[in-house]
């Protein structure tokens, strides 16, 4: 006899101008249709119940028995039961405080926590790439007006990064937009994490954040082929390629910047060794910018490789650098702190528990980088009714070791979605939310 089969809980359509935070949606349109990860999912934010709505339908489904609210104008689907009235705590978290406007008077639970978190970072993510492309679009034509917009970015960055003493790293798969801009935004963002790590003011972390951002931005000038290659790429086309450090210099320095930022996107392929390029200088000669974006950079595109290289886990790309590629880098400052930034486990990382199930690591704490929020396979279960667990709050779990996914069956592959590219965002983190319970 076959598997029995799962029965889907009902449904019932619902106007797109009735739409609220917390109702769980099924899209019933291709994937490739919507921005969403996946055609299933509860609404986290104002921001996704207007994307919704720019899709152009009318009505769409959802599930009363998987929502946090219920549209009081459209019937109960066949056996669901009213949801019912939970007490607001006394003391709301960040993140409660942050939706109370969209999601009056509903308490999140740490799942519901997560899935704000993620919404959150999710649109601050899709707003850096959004405006990085318009910036590739215009900064020949408008160089001056450009500058603007990668400032306002920078200064809106370092200000949430620095509001709170503790912060999150949340890992963001699914990200649609041009890989370029999604890598560009990965190094701003790293770097900016790296260089809180190190100390930095928060104006050299805007002239940090400018550079990362836009240290890949003269590929605008090449040809495609060549500025997003998916193969080793001929001597000759190598020699070009290479010529996006200089181009990306030219192009910043019409924009105005100084000489700070034009250094490190001059030296973002620069290696402490000499083995780098364009000028092949050594560690001596590279700005402290110059290391910390050399590092990030070579760490995304070990996770997200051009050059038909094979993709690492974040895991395998920090061993590698650590035991392979060390000279290559500031070791004893730069590679360090970023060892220690990202953790054992960074998020991406494919791991296995102590009980024996295969996780993925979806974001880690940095008061606490030996025990991140991870993501459970769980055979039967789809990727939106999977539980995070909170490793810092459940002292009972816990990693056993790092995997590949090599091992994995072909179900949990599919669940992981192995091959779509690794992208970052970070989130303060309050002490109320420390309060939150980890609950698988």
């Amino acid at each position: 006899m076959g598997a029995p089969q799962t029965v889907p809980p009902p449904s019932v359509l619902v106007d797109i101008e009735r739409l609220r935070v917390g109702m769980f949606i099924q899209l019933e349109m291709g994937w490739m249709n919507h921005p969403f990860p996946t055609s299933n999912f509860r609404i986290s934010s104002a921001e996704q119940i207007q994307v919704l709505r720019d899709l152009g339908v009318s009505q769409l489904r959802y599930v009363p028995s998987k929502s946090l609210v219920v549209d009081e104008g459209a019937p109960l689907a066949s056996g669901d039961a009213p949801l019912p009235v939970v007490d607001e705590p006394s003391q709301p978290t960040s993140v409660q405080r942050d939706v109370e406007a969209e999601a009056p008077g509903v308490a999140l639970s740490f799942a519901d926590h997560h899935e704000v978190v993620q919404a959150r970072c999710r649109a601050r993510f899709n707003q850096a790439a959004s405006l990085y492309a318009e910036v590739a679009q215009t900064v020949d034509s408008a160089p001056v007006a450009a500058r603007a917009q990668v400032e306002a970015l920078a200064r809106a960055d370092v200000a949430e990064l620095l509001q709170s003493e503790n912060y999150s790293v949340h890992l963001l798969t699914g990200i649609t937009g041009q890989r370029q801009g999604n890598h560009c935004v990965n190094v701003m963002v790293l770097s900016l994490l790296l260089g809180r790590a190190l100390g930095l003011g928060a104006q050299a972390l805007e002239h940090l954040a400018v550079a990362g951002l836009l240290h890949d931005i003269g590929k605008i000038h090449l040809p495609a082929h060549i500025a997003q290659p998916g193969a080793p790429l001929s001597a000759s086309d190598r020699r070009v390629y290479e010529e996006h450090v200089i181009r990306s210099v030219a192009l910043a320095q019409r924009m105005g910047f100084g000489a700070e930022v034009l250094l490190a996107i001059g030296q973002h392929h620069e290696m402490a060794d000499g083995s780098g390029y364009p000028r092949r200088v050594e560690a001596a000669q590279m700005s402290q910018f110059g290391k910390v974006l050399a590092l990030v950079n070579r760490y995304d595109r070990l996770c997200n490789p051009l050059h038909g290289e094979s993709s690492h886990t974040p895991h395998e790309a920090l061993a590698r650098l650590f035991a392979q590629e060390r000279k290559r880098f500031d070791a004893t400052t730069v590679l360090a702190a970023f060892i220690r930034l990202m953790g054992v486990y960074p998020p991406g990382s494919l791991v296995q528990l102590n009980d024996g199930r295969y996780a993925r690591v979806v974001a880690s704490n940095s008061q606490s980088p030996l025990r991140p929020l991870v993501l459970p396979f769980v055979a039967g279960v789809a990727r939106c009714d999977a539980q995070v667990i909170d490793l810092g709050s459940n002292q009972e779990q816990g990693i056993r070791r790092s995997v590949k996914f090599d091992i994995l069956s072909d179900e949990a592959l599919e669940f992981f979605l192995p091959g779509q590219q690794l992208c970052y965002f970070f989130d303060r983190v309050q002490p109320a939310d420390a309060a939150q319970e980890g609950v698988a």
